[in-house]
């Protein structure tokens, strides 16, 4: 889009899509320096609380603001950001249209936002850069984070190296994926949140295509961090000096994790997929969205294994975030409400403990990590397998043959109507109705994450907001 083009893209600032060159590095400390930053982000901690869950300012509530009031601070915003889009060149259109939108909120009266045209502006994966700095304001909910869609700023730094660049050019085409990393936000980042997806926003109706999908790899890595650590010292595994290494690397982790994403964001739309195999607009159980999501994180460590062997020295540290993570944090984060990636996770441990590539014994973790590479390799193999047959079947064979994958490695609630088999479901309702009959906790946790859940609570909750400077911050008991 030729109007995302500023003075810079004369002076030679602009880089073509997949470029490495590293913007400079200070653009970030002016941008979350400068005084604009601070104003901008009390005024928008004041808007939040007077949001309703829609965005929309409900001028009857109780204690609720002026009018007057909100349009003061919404200006504050509107402002702010003005006096700060000179130190961003690169996303001047942007901003344009993001202070019109803010105005036009105003002057429309508070309703329900509408942040449209901004979000249309806003073009980051025309231009991945590495180092670039994004001053980033929207009206939008927060996913894992905060549910309502309030008004969030956030400076943020685009994490595209040279390896990064080649291998998405080369071997991962994914034009729409933007490794990120915070600089600083508002509340709605305080969070366990670690995306930044357009679908959040508030706008009048959606795009035709979303052009652009960020992840915070340095949440992802200090969490990660923080979690196996702890976990290892609960279940006493002792790791690999390769991946204690990457523990104790938090740039190393960032580069494992960004990576991970990349391949795994393009597996979604990638392989022999039953049409849509997320289903984002239809209803299916929450099993289907875990086996896509494990789905997705097993190519990447499929990929990771090849890349290795490449001499990529990113592929083992994948390898290992994928097993650690997947094995220590998934499965016990979240509540227990069709929790699909905790799913994933729990699936996974059980595949690697039949398998005798995973062991407890003796109230020990030990896992033989060259067999546990063979055996997430098969069961990758066999949801590949699910989805290449599921072309032919009907959505409900479909779904009734992912749930035998399943539950052949993990117990099924005691009260699931699915369990019981087909014979126990009505079958002349639609797919979408038999839904309702899965139980909240089909799957519910072992004895043994039951037991891991309750050490590492008080870690898991740490973990919110945090960030690389904050990994190493001690843990309240």
């Amino acid at each position: 889009m030729t109007d995302i083009l500023s003075p810079a893209f004369a002076e030679g600032d602009v880089r073509p899509v997949g470029s490495s060159i590293s913007a400079p590095v200070d653009a970030a400390e002016r941008v979350v320096g400068h005084p604009a930053w601070t104003e901008l982000k009390d005024a928008v901690e004041r808007i939040r609380p007077w949001q309703t869950k829609d965005g929309s300012v409900d001028f009857a509530a109780e204690d609720a603001p002026t009018r007057e009031v909100v349009e003061a601070e919404v200006e504050r915003v509107a402002a702010a950001v003005e006096r700060l889009a000179p130190l961003l060149p690169h996303n001047a259109s942007y901003h344009r249209a993001l202070v019109a939108d803010l105005r036009r909120w105003a002057e429309d009266g508070f309703q329900v936002p509408d942040f449209l045209d901004s979000l249309l502006a806003f073009q980051p994966a025309e231009q991945r850069v590495d180092g670039r700095q994004h001053l980033v304001v929207f009206p939008m909910y927060t996913q894992n984070g905060n549910p309502n869609r309030n008004l969030e700023a956030v400076v943020l730094r685009m994490v595209w190296p040279d390896w990064l660049a080649d291998l998405e050019r080369t071997r991962y085409d994914n034009p729409l994926f933007l490794g990120i990393t915070f600089e600083d936000f508002t509340s709605g980042y305080d969070t366990h949140s670690a995306v930044l997806f357009p679908e959040t926003i508030a706008v009048r109706e959606a795009p035709e295509r979303f052009t652009w999908g960020g992840i915070f790899c340095d949440r992802e890595a200090a969490r990660f961090r923080r979690v196996v650590e702890s976990a290892c010292d609960v279940t006493s595994l002792r790791l690999p000096e390769d991946a204690l290494a990457l523990l104790g690397d938090q740039e190393r982790t960032q580069q494992a994790f960004v990576l991970w994403d990349m391949v795994h964001d393009r597996t979604h739309s990638h392989g022999d997929l039953p049409f849509d195999p997320f289903m984002i607009k239809q209803r299916q159980p929450f099993w289907m969205y875990g086996l896509e999501e494990l789905r997705c994180d097993l190519t990447a460590f499929h990929e990771a294994v090849k890349l290795e062997a490449d001499g990529v020295p990113q592929g083992r540290d994948v390898q290992y975030a994928v097993l650690l993570d997947r094995l220590f944090r998934f499965p016990v984060s979240g509540e227990r409400n069709r929790n699909y990636d905790g799913l994933g996770g729990q699936l996974l441990f059980a595949y690697l403990h039949q398998s005798d590539a995973l062991r407890w014994t003796d109230n020990k973790l030990t896992i033989d990590w060259d067999l546990a590479r063979e055996v997430t390799v098969q069961l990758r193999e066999e949801i590949e397998t699910l989805y290449r047959r599921g072309i032919d079947r009907p959505k409900l064979v479909h779904w009734l043959k992912a749930y035998e994958l399943v539950s052949t490695y993990l117990a099924p609630h005691p009260g699931s109507t699915w369990a019981k088999g087909p014979e126990a479901l009505d079958l002349s309702l639609p797919p979408r109705k038999l839904v309702d009959e899965v139980h909240p906790d089909e799957f519910p946790l072992s004895m043994f994450y039951e037991a891991l859940a309750k050490k590492l609570r008080s870690v898991i909750a740490s973990t919110e907001g945090i960030t690389a400077d904050r990994v190493t911050a001690p843990v309240a008991a």
